[in-house]
């Protein structure tokens, strides 16, 4: 049985507005754990509480209530040890133009305390593929280089639970799977990974488990495949040879719709017929089918369905 890397219980965290004397929870009784060595979803609409809670765990907001329990220390008694165990990717890039790579992780692991003879600067930099630009300035980098350089930066004080927070945000195709790469490198060392991310598509490929929080509350937690199955309804594109554009097609169970004369959509709930049934239907009013395209969801779907945006 795999121990909890993070385990989050009962966290709160409310606002107070001394003008208006008006209260707003960010968090509301929070709960989740996340294992170690998993690549771990938390995703959620802008406000729902995502930001309020990296930043609890990175010690620059103060929680109103809960407990939270980082690599077995607690946050409120062993914050420095918490903070040692995480290492956190921002979404901004956020580098001093006129360092080196190899000068800037030399900072960060002084920052930490770590000393000269135990960093791992050429090491984190050969993890990130970054290497060969050891001595470059950093403003002579490009996007996914810098990109890299962060994730770099977070390694140093080799924690064991990286948290990366919109990391792909706004990046190029080539260089987001150049990204993914150097993560699942990472976990298969054994580092634990936090994402949070808008790209759904992204999330349903990279994660094992995800929690999907919306206004504060955790409204999913489950496996991605899990939560996938969610999904009830199967929707079929057939495309045809011709048919009247004002056919009247009718079954039980079965939503159809003629899009055009040459193709026409489907949908109905999942395992309450059999595809053999519609394709025989359709045959039996002279449809002749010549290609056949199916969808049955993905992550944005079961979002929508949960948080209604």
């Amino acid at each position: 049985m795999s121990k909890n890397a993070l385990t989050v219980e009962n966290l709160t965290k409310i606002y107070s507005n001394s003008k208006t004397k008006k209260q707003n929870k960010a968090l509301t009784d929070l709960t989740f754990e996340v294992k170690q060595g998993e690549v771990f979803g938390l995703l959620g609409p802008n406000g729902a509480g995502k930001t309020t809670f990296l930043s609890i765990l990175g010690g620059t907001v103060i929680k109103t209530s809960g407990q939270v329990n980082v690599w077995g220390f607690d946050l409120d008694k062993n914050p420095r040890q918490v903070r040692a165990s995480l290492g956190i990717v921002p979404q901004e890039v956020n580098l001093d133009a006129f360092f080196t790579p190899e000068k800037l992780l030399d900072l960060q692991a002084g920052l930490y305390g770590i000393s000269k003879k135990d960093r791992i600067t050429d090491l984190v930099l050969k993890m990130v593929a970054l290497e060969d630009k050891a001595n470059a300035y950093a403003r002579s980098l490009s996007g996914g280089m810098k990109r890299r350089l962060l994730i770099a930066k977070a390694m140093v004080h080799q924690p064991p639970i990286l948290i990366l927070d919109e990391p792909t945000a706004g990046v190029d195709v080539e260089l987001r799977n150049n990204l993914w790469k150097n993560v699942k490198e990472l976990n298969k060392e054994g580092v634990t990974v936090i994402l949070t991310t808008h790209y759904l598509l992204e999330a349903q490929e990279m994660c094992d488990r995800i929690a999907i929080i919306d206004k504060g509350n955790l409204v999913a937690l489950d496996t991605t495949e899990k939560l996938l199955a969610r999904i009830k309804t199967k929707n079929i594109n057939f495309k045809v040879k011709n048919v009247d554009i004002n056919s009247s097609l009718s079954m039980d169970g079965i939503e159809f719709k003629v899009i055009s004369n040459t193709l026409i959509a489907a949908s109905y709930e999942k395992n309450s017929l059999d595809f053999a049934e519609i394709a025989n239907y359709l045959n039996k009013n002279n449809i002749k089918i010549e290609d056949i395209s199916t969808d049955d969801g993905d992550l944005e779907d079961v979002f929508v369905q949960l948080t209604k945006h």
